[in-house]
């Protein structure tokens, strides 16, 4: 092979993998990596819209700080275009799926307003500079344009954080900072136009000891902006048109800004109250309730005390109605993550699959006994099991002193007697008495729902029920006799159910087939009738019948119009 078709080969052939430019992942809107880089782009706009307005109103932090500022400009609009390019590698859902496709996303983009903000937000207005000055700063106040991606940063953080309610009243704090900042900038700035010193209510001249250094007019023009807009403490009345104009427009702003702090601060406080009425029972409706009916103080503080438990030890009661708006598949997620490790625990209930478990989860129910309270007592009807998840319980005598044992967290009781065994001796009562010696916290879990879960996995019933069984020999509580009996009585009458279906099937049979041969009869007999008509057509008229037919009277065989209905004795009329 010739040199030239060597290079020609190599020029030709793809690039290899790894030598070939990796493109940018496409994020998706709601993943971790978009979520922290929304917050990255907080500290550039926050920087534009505190520091630019600043530095317009304040010449000398302007000027005092120059190189530093210019670094902080251009490190901000490297982060704007740096926030372009995740826009165009940032996917959106279309149909519940998120598209990676970077020409869809891209065309979408660039026909939104977003995109039309972001561009006009890095302008090179500081192109400016060159004509104007690099003192300029209010050549950027296009930056502010970029703010939407600030709002939208404190939507998803307060979505995602812990606390809700603290970072909306943070947001608040926030908002009403800049508001102010930005008015104490306006201030100094309509006090160096008006001219400084000129009367009482603009900024004291700076010839006065104290007043030229940076940080006492800034501090100056920040706290009497915060009198304006408080509306606490006495200010010094305008005296200039613009002076009034601009307290005006402060107290219309004051009017507005203490509607929204109330409005918000009510909306905090509604959804703290919305939060603790949904987690914790509302215990002025019991205590009214027993109030009304007078019940004994000693009853009534023990029901107080049990509110403060739950309360002051963040327990919960209707955790069901706290997770009921979440999709059933997702809520029983939450639950089995929650409560499953404490389901496990319970000897009917290990080795069965997991969709049955899940399905179990969903409907524990958490409940919280009093220091004395009885959980159950002997000859009690056993309706539910219990599943001791925090606290110490016993088992008394019937005079509720003398313990017998002692049951901590982990383990259960009651298991038995939701289960319908054959030959158990104790039957569905309880053969003991449970009493809370503190605070405890127990799962229950009914028959009915635990019924209703088995209904559709009779393989796991059949299991469960062997444990059951296993679990009464030990104890010595299975009449095996008892147990022989009762399979046969049933195995009896299924048989006789069997005999039952096989009778009706017969009976069923047997009518279908009367039913058939009475319409078979029916269609002979109406076909005989329409072939008897055919023929009777076809004989001859009676000579009698056909002269008073002649005379037109109105006879035996006429109707009064002149036709004929019944015809001679025994035979049909004609047609």
């Amino acid at each position: 092979m010739s040199q030239d078709s060597k290079v020609k080969t190599t020029e030709s052939s793809p690039p290899t993998p790894s030598k070939a430019r990796k493109s940018l992942p496409v994020l998706d809107p709601s993943g971790d990596c978009y979520y922290w880089w929304l917050n990255t782009m907080v500290f550039p706009v926050m920087y534009n819209l505190i520091i630019v307005i600043c530095r317009a109103c304040f010449p000398d932090l302007q000027h005092g700080y120059l190189v530093a500022w210019l670094v902080l400009d251009y490190t901000s609009d490297l982060l704007y275009l740096l926030d372009i390019v995740v826009h165009f590698h940032t996917g959106f859902l279309e149909q519940g799926i998120l598209v990676e496709d970077k020409g869809r996303i891209a065309s979408r983009y660039v026909r939104t307003w977003s995109f039309v903000l972001d561009l006009a937000s890095l302008l090179p207005t500081d192109a400016a500079y060159a004509s104007l000055g690099p003192h300029t700063p209010t050549l950027r106040l296009n930056r502010f344009l970029r703010a939407p991606r600030l709002f939208e940063a404190f939507d998803r953080t307060e979505t995602r954080t812990a606390y809700p309610n603290a970072f909306r009243i943070a947001k608040l704090m926030l908002y009403i900072f800049v508001v102010i900042h930005w008015n104490s900038c306006l201030y100094f700035a309509l006090s160096r136009y008006l001219g400084l010193g000129r009367d009482v209510w603009v900024y004291p001249d700076p010839a006065r000891p104290g007043f030229e250094r940076l940080l006492r007019q800034y501090l100056y023009s920040f706290y009497f902006s915060t009198l304006i807009l408080t509306t606490v403490g006495d200010t010094p009345p305008p005296a200039r048109e613009e002076e009034c104009l601009f307290m005006v427009g402060d107290f219309l702003l004051a009017v507005m800004g203490f509607a929204t702090i109330m409005g918000s601060m009510s909306s905090v406080i509604y959804n703290m109250n919305t939060a603790d009425a949904a987690f914790y029972p509302d215990h002025a409706l019991v205590k009214k309730y027993m109030k009304l009916h007078r019940v004994n103080r000693r009853l009534e503080r023990r029901v107080i005390d049990w509110y403060q438990h739950l309360q002051i030890n963040k327990k919960m009661a209707n955790e069901v109605a706290i997770l009921q708006h979440l999709p059933e598949r997702l809520r029983a997620e939450v639950a089995v993550s929650v409560h499953l490790s404490t389901l496990r625990r319970v000897q009917i209930f290990q080795n069965c699959e997991a969709s049955l478990l899940e399905e179990l989860v969903l409907k524990l129910q958490p409940q919280t006994y009093s220091p004395g309270e009885y959980v159950c007592r002997k000859g009690d009807v056993g309706r539910e099991m219990y599943i001791i998840r925090e606290g110490q319980l016993a088992v008394v005598a019937d005079d509720g002193v003398t313990q017998y044992a002692m049951l901590g967290a982990g383990l259960y009781f009651g298991e038995i007697s939701i289960i319908n065994i054959k030959g158990n001796m104790s039957g569905n009562r309880r053969t003991a008495n449970i009493k809370s010696l503190g605070y405890s916290d127990l799962f229950c879990l009914s028959k009915e729902d635990l019924r209703e879960v088995l209904s559709e996995y009779p393989q796991a019933q059949a299991v469960m029920e062997e444990k059951g069984r296993e679990i009464l020999l030990k104890l010595n509580k299975l009449d095996v006799n008892a147990e022989a009996a009762e399979i046969a009585l049933q195995e009896a009458t299924e048989a006789r159910l069997r005999g039952l279906d096989q009778q009706l099937d017969d009976l069923q049979t047997k009518f279908a087939r009367l039913l058939a041969e009475l319409e078979s009869s029916a269609l002979k007999i109406a076909y005989r009738i329409e072939r008897l008509e055919w023929q009777t057509r076809e004989w001859p008229v009676p000579e009698e019948l056909a002269e008073a037919d002649d005379e037109g009277e109105p006879g035996e065989g006429t109707s009064k119009d002149g036709e004929g209905t019944a015809g001679w004795e025994g035979f049909p009329g004609p047609e």
